[in-house]
């Protein structure tokens, strides 16, 4: 099956490396003019821009705090300026700042909780008034508009030490959910993606490992760490019409992490 994104323009928050550039390059792929956000890395940013560019893609790099409300205006109003619309939101900008819960600061929950799960909010918030405005256009998409916000196994599974980001994927959850039963008649489509561990470079040290890489791959059923093309592509799918009666829905992307492995035994 042939997925084409020709004619639509997605913005990618957070692209500047790992999933977000993933995603970002294969929606390129894919035939969308695409819009890469990034906060602090600049240089990488605009390089995939280059590279999608030079292979005849349409891309530009804009940088935001998405977790500022007037960063956000202005990221969107970058990409309506360059595109002249939007059709696809990947929401997908995140971070972490790991304390034991009775050490964590405030600082580091409030950091996390802003980028996590306002600067969805914001975004997706955005996007949504983008939408309205434009309205479907059936000869460029079923849907009026898409927004794909990118969560984690962990919007499900407990991570002690992780408090604060847990939580803002669990917050990630209801507000894709409940977003996607609020606007669904307007034909705006609301979807999430939980990826499990993906070959990234956060998580090159346990990746690279012998010992920790196999003490990882006893929490994955299938046998292997996914890689950032395994998200990709199933954001492509969701941007398409291929999915359009898909709604609400999270696309849970862990080869078996979330399907609590500790008791294929019996427990």
């Amino acid at each position: 099956m042939h997925i084409g994104l020709q004619r639509q323009v997605a913005l990618v928050t957070g692209a500047s490396s790992g999933i977000g550039a993933g995603v970002a390059e294969a929606l390129a792929e894919a035939g969308a003019a695409v819009v890469l956000n990034y906060r602090s890395q600049r240089e990488p940013a605009e390089a995939l821009a280059r590279r999608i560019v030079e292979r005849g893609g349409q891309a530009i790099a804009v940088g935001a705090d998405v977790g500022e409300e007037a960063a956000v205006e202005r990221l969107f109003e970058a990409a309506l300026n360059a595109f002249g619309r939007l059709d696809i939101l990947v929401a997908n900008a995140g971070l972490q700042r790991d304390a034991p819960f009775g050490e964590m600061t405030l600082a580091q929950w409030t950091e996390v909780l802003n980028a996590n799960l306002t600067g969805q909010f914001l975004c997706a918030r955005a996007a949504v008034r983008q939408f309205r405005r434009q309205g479907v256009c059936a000869d460029v998409s079923r849907a009026a508009g898409k927004i794909i916000h990118m969560s984690s196994v962990h919007e499900f599974i407990p991570w002690a030490g992780h408090v604060n980001y847990a939580a803002s994927k669990g917050g990630v959850k209801l507000l894709m959910q409940s977003l996607a039963q609020e606007v669904a008649a307007e034909r705006i489509r609301v979807n999430g993606i939980a990826p499990g561990a993906i070959a990234t470079a956060i998580n090159s040290e346990v990746v690279q490992d012998p010992l920790q890489h196999r003490k990882l791959l006893s929490l994955i059923p299938y046998g292997r760490v996914g890689e950032v093309e395994d998200v990709a592509r199933a954001a492509v799918w969701l941007a398409s019409d291929a999915s359009d009666y898909v709604v609400g829905a999270t696309l849970v992307i862990d080869g078996g992490m979330g399907l609590y492995p500790g008791f294929r035994d019996g427990g």
